[in-house]
């Protein structure tokens, strides 16, 4: 699972093996073996070099999909509209990433609200 997340990351980026290892500073060759499925538990210390290149985190390449059906699948009409619409419109990557940092930030608050009762 580790190591197909690192090798569609990679591949989104357009690295090759020996890039993404000189990148990282890790063995390009154990990097193949963790994408062949041949290594299956990294270390923490490798999957932080490994992160930063792939412009992701630890937590998510550790994380179990829980959408695992939705990244094997290929996105469905409506979404495919919106998100070329989004782009049409000037969205870029960055903005997109921080909407969704702020949809979980207000999904935290609420939580604490309910935890905690409404500030006043």
């Amino acid at each position: 699972m580790i190591g197909q997340k690192i090798k569609r990351l990679r591949l989104q980026k357009g690295y090759s093996i020996t890039e993404l290892g000189r990148l990282a500073d890790v063995s390009k060759s154990y990097l193949s073996q963790l994408e062949r499925g041949l290594q299956t538990n990294p270390s923490l210390q490798f999957l932080v070099k490994v992160a930063a290149p792939l412009e992701t985190s630890v937590q998510y390449l550790l994380e179990e999909s829980k959408l695992k059906k939705h990244e094997e699948s290929e996105l469905d009409e409506e979404w495919k509209i919106l998100i070329q619409q989004a782009i049409e419109d000037g969205l870029k990557k960055e903005d997109f990433h921080e909407y969704l940092n702020y949809i979980r930030y207000q999904s935290w608050m609420k939580e604490q609200d309910k935890k905690n009762g409404p500030h006043s």
